[in-house]
Parts: C-alpha cells; sequence; structure tokens
C-alpha cells in the first residue's frame, strides 16, 4: 500500500508521466507475448528484431531522462553523457566477455581472444570480479559516477558554467575515446568487446533471454522516471531548479550550489551507465566508437526535441528521434545527419518547449478558447 500512495503522489499532476508507464508497462507485456506464443505466420507476431530494436529504444530513452535531469531541471548542459553511457556499457561488456570461458577462437579459458591475439600472457587487474555479474553491474554505475564526481568536484567549485562546461566535457569524452582505441588499454581497442554468448547463465541470442531483456529494461526505466519524477518534485529538487535559474541569488542567501550541482551530475551519470549496461546485451558489442562526441550531440537533441524539464518529454525524444533514424538512414543514410540537424534548429528556433511543450500550448489554447 505505502508503494502504490508513493507512485500516485509522486505522478500527481504528471499526466504525460502517467500515459508514459501506462504504455511503457502495456509494451512490457505486449512485446514478449507477441513474439513467443503467436506464430510468425500470423500479422499479430513481433519479431525478434523488433523486440531487440525497441530495447534498444528503451535503452537510450534512460540515457535521455539522465540527461534531463542535469540539463532540463540544474541547467548542466552536458556534452559528455555519451562517455558515461559508454563506460556503464564496457561495464557490461567486459562481464559478457568473461562468461565466454573456453568457447572463444583461440579456446583460452581465462583470456579474451583479443588478448590471446595480442599476446598477453594474464589478465589485467582491473579485469578481476567481472566474472561476477553483481560485481560488474555495480562498476557499470560506479565507474561513470566516480568520474562524474571528480570532474563536478573540480569543475563546479571552480564556478565554470556554460558553453565552457560544455566544451570540457566534449573533450573529456574525446580524450577516453582515443584512450579506448589504444590496444595497450586492454578494452579490445579499435574493435571492442564482442562475440557475447551467454548472461547469467542464458543464451543471449534466444528469443526468451531477448525477450526478458526487454521487459527488465522497461520496468528499470519506469522506476528510473519515477525516481526521478520524485526527487525533482521534492524539496531538493526545488533548490536544484532554482540554482537552474538563478544560481547567484542562491549562493547569496548561503545555499552551497556547487554540492547540489555535483549531486544532480553524479546521479545522472549513474543512470547514463545503467542505460549503457542494458545497452550492451542487446546490440551484443562494445566498442569506442560509443564514445563518440557526436553522440553526445545527439543526446541532447533527443531532449531539446521531446521537451526538456519534462522528464517523459526526454523519453519520447528518445524514441522518435532513433525511431526516425532507424527509418531514414534505411533510405537516405547519407542525408540523416542534415536532417537531424535541421530538425534540431528548426524545434530550437519554433518549438524552444520542445513537442510537448507545444502540445501543451495547444491544449491550453483550445481550453481557453472553449
Amino acid at each position: 500500500m505505502q508503494s502504490k500512495s508513493f507512485i500516485i503522489e509522486t505522478l500527481q499532476g504528471d499526466t504525460g508521466g502517467r500515459i508514459l508507464i501506462a504504455v511503457l508497462l502495456a509494451s512490457c507485456l505486449i512485446f514478449p507475448v507477441f513474439n513467443l506464443f503467436v506464430p510468425e505466420s500470423s500479422v499479430f507476431h513481433i519479431s525478434t528484431y523488433l523486440v531487440t530494436l525497441f530495447g534498444k529504444y528503451l535503452c537510450f530513452a534512460l540515457l535521455a531522462l539522465a540527461l534531463d535531469l542535469a540539463w532540463g531541471y540544474c541547467g548542466i548542459l552536458s556534452l559528455g553523457h555519451g562517455a558515461f553511457f559508454a563506460l556503464g556499457g564496457y561495464g557490461m561488456g567486459m562481464y559478457l566477455m568473461r562468461q565466454i570461458g573456453d568457447r572463444g577462437v583461440y579456446g583460452d579459458p581465462l583470456l579474451p581472444d583479443f588478448m590471446v591475439f595480442l599476446n598477453w600472457t594474464e589478465l589485467p587487474w582491473y579485469w578481476n570480479g567481472f566474472n561476477n555479474f553483481g560485481f560488474a553491474m555495480l562498476m557499470a554505475a560506479f565507474v561513470p559516477g566516480l568520474l562524474a564526481f571528480v570532474f563536478g568536484w573540480l569543475a563546479f567549485r571552480s564556478r565554470v558554467t556554460g558553453v565552457y562546461l560544455s566544451i570540457i566535457l566534449q573533450a573529456l569524452t574525446y580524450a577516453l575515446m582515443l584512450a579506448f582505441f589504444r590496444n595497450e588499454m586492454g578494452f579490445g581497442g579499435n574493435n571492442g568487446l564482442t562475440d557475447f554468448k551467454d548472461i547469467v547463465g542464458f543464451n543471449l541470442q534466444s528469443d526468451v533471454t531477448r525477450a526478458v531483456l526487454f521487459v527488465i529494461t522497461g520496468l528499470i526505466l519506469i522506476f528510473v522516471y519515477l525516481f526521478c519524477r520524485h526527487i525533482v518534485k521534492s524539496k531538493f529538487g526545488r533548490v536544484v531548479v532554482s540554482i537552474r535559474d538563478a544560481e547567484s541569488r542562491m549562493r547569496f542567501i548561503g545555499y552551497k550550489v556547487e554540492n547540489y550541482k555535483t549531486s544532480v551530475f553524479v546521479l545522472s551519470a549513474l543512470i547514463a551507465g545503467i542505460a549503457g549496461a542494458l545497452y550492451v546485451p542487446f546490440v551484443g558489442i562494445i566498442n569506442p566508437g560509443e564514445f563518440a562526441p557526436l553522440n553526445s550531440i545527439e543526446i541532447v537533441i533527443w531532449v531539446a526535441i521531446g521537451g526538456r524539464s519534462t522528464l517523459y518529454g526526454a523519453v519520447l525524444g528518445a524514441i522518435l528521434v532513433n525511431y526516425a533514424k532507424t527509418r531514414f538512414t534505411a533510405v537516405l543514410p547519407e542525408v540523416w545527419l542534415f536532417a537531424l540537424g535541421g530538425l534540431f534548429i528548426f524545434v530550437t528556433l519554433f518549438l524552444p518547449k520542445g513537442l510537448v511543450g507545444f502540445f501543451s500550448d495547444v491544449k491550453e489554447k483550445m481550453r481557453k478558447k472553449a
């Protein structure tokens, strides 16, 4: 009963959030059932490809939710969330590589294939423990969170804000990409980590496993949405929003602004790391390309198009833009980036509140006319 009342209180006045959760719960039921129990010959059958594709979209939605918490509510325009996402993905990838064992190309029970190929004789110390699922998931969230804490502690206490903060985060992301490209780092270099077999003992290529991963990702997205919604409605959240709108005034009246900003930034990075960890089993690979600066910019575009400072708008933007990307790149792949840039400019000029804000304004005008 307490959990039920918590959900009702959290979603009070959040019509968009209630609709989002209802759609996600329905998807968690429809996708697995129509994939596993409806014959392929039926028009209602949902292929494993679509389950995997929309599972990826849910991971991107979780990532967009993380950025909206930092940017929409705290004013931290992060162009480095792609790095937190990738680090979480590498945490999952390292666990999945350890599960291969002697089923790799070279048959080494301890060393991944790329280490054998590079003539490594022992497993690096930082790979220890990643054969344990719990430890690997902890690291998938902890490492991005630690990086965000160190960066935030230094940047926010130095009062680095605005475009300067964004540029530094882009530089950090690019530096990590270059580092992970190096074979000496022990993360597979240019090829990254791939050829995964199992996850917690279940065949990763199985339709049932894919369906279960979809449900788990959807439920985690719902939980994180409720958690973020609870935060922004709390006293802490109201202080954070005040810092976004009037940082100097909040400093003047005695608030430790840097502590609040660091806390939100770390929490956002933790969520991004979880999103990255969930993403890797769906795509079956993680490589340094996930650190690409363009990826971090795309996340900002998802949130801007959906509507920042709404949470559910960020989720909507991530799913819509990535669905459009899937469709568009299949027809005119070389034009997609131009289309995405044009869409971002259009939204910035004509829909500054994003799609959610636009429909809210239309609804309000209709209500007044009535």
